[in-house]
């Protein structure tokens, strides 16, 4: 008998000394499963809704093959149609999942007090994230009472490279992964963007050594947003604590204010976590 076909592990030996070849984790996924999660993964902020045509050309499916999952998912409560009847977009049960995840996630529990404190003491919006397959990913949001806030969303996805949040984990990747995000298009989404590797980069010495980052009006016009690292027990980046606000009220002269409160609070949060 070969080795490779003997069933184990990868890595492992059978009871007789027979070294296994390592298998490729792809090698176990279902077809018809990975089919469903590209089709549920081509539903995005941009593109809340989609018809099967659509979709099917996304993810490289037959219409009729790309249809039957679909209709597979809406059954199961994962999709719903449009009021038309014609498109689809993530159902009800897509989102208890998510929810359920974020219900778990000790760390987001642990900030909650810290964040409504800064909430309190500032009457600004503080966000939690992490960084995920090369995003700033929203986990927590307490907004303050204000009439005009500044908040993102439990669940948006934010761009690394012009948000304070995201110039946190930038300045604490290794260099290679570091180097590999900045090497795809950066979007400007405002005059002050920086969509210059070069000079992003520059500024992360900077952001590392202080402790702090900050974003001027380089994602959206007439905001302001300062934020800390919260680090594991490694001393690695878990996540980012933030507050953004309209550059009326979050001074550049404040950023200092902000940043002692946010780096006391996300220490505070790390102490909490055994970190």
């Amino acid at each position: 008998m070969r080795a490779g076909h003997l069933g184990y592990p990868s890595g492992e030996r059978g009871n007789h000394g027979v070294v296994v070849t390592m298998r490729d984790p792809s090698d176990y996924n279902v077809r018809a499963v990975e089919r469903a999660l590209q089709i549920l993964g081509s539903f995005d902020d941009a593109h809340p809704e989609r018809g099967v045509s659509e979709v099917a050309q996304l993810v490289g499916l037959h219409k009729a093959t790309a249809h039957r999952i679909m209709v597979t998912l809406l059954n199961s409560g994962y999709l719903e149609r449009t009021a038309d009847g014609e498109r689809y977009r993530l159902g009800l049960r897509v989102a208890d999942l998510g929810m359920r995840v974020l219900r778990r996630l000790d760390l987001r529990r642990e900030a909650l007090p810290y964040m409504r404190q800064l909430v309190e003491r500032f009457q600004e919006t503080c966000d939690l994230t992490v960084f995920d397959q090369g995003e700033v990913f929203c986990v927590e949001v307490i907004h303050s009472g204000r009439t005009l806030t500044i908040a993102s969303r439990v669940g948006q996805r934010l761009p690394i490279h012009c948000t304070a949040s995201g110039k946190i984990f930038l300045a604490h990747l290794p260099a290679e992964e570091r180097d590999a995000l900045l090497e795809r298009p950066l979007k400007r989404y405002t005059e002050w963007t920086l969509c210059d590797p070069a000079q992003l980069c520059a500024q992360l010495p900077e952001i590392h050594r202080r402790g702090y980052a900050w974003d001027d009006q380089e994602h959206e016009v007439g905001v302001r947003a300062v934020s800390a690292p919260i680090r594991d027990r490694q001393g690695k980046v878990a996540a980012a604590l933030a507050m953004p606000g309209p550059i009326s009220r979050i001074q550049v002269e404040r950023f200092p204010e902000f940043a002692e409160a946010l780096v006391a609070a996300a220490n505070a949060i790390a102490r909490h976590m055994g970190w």
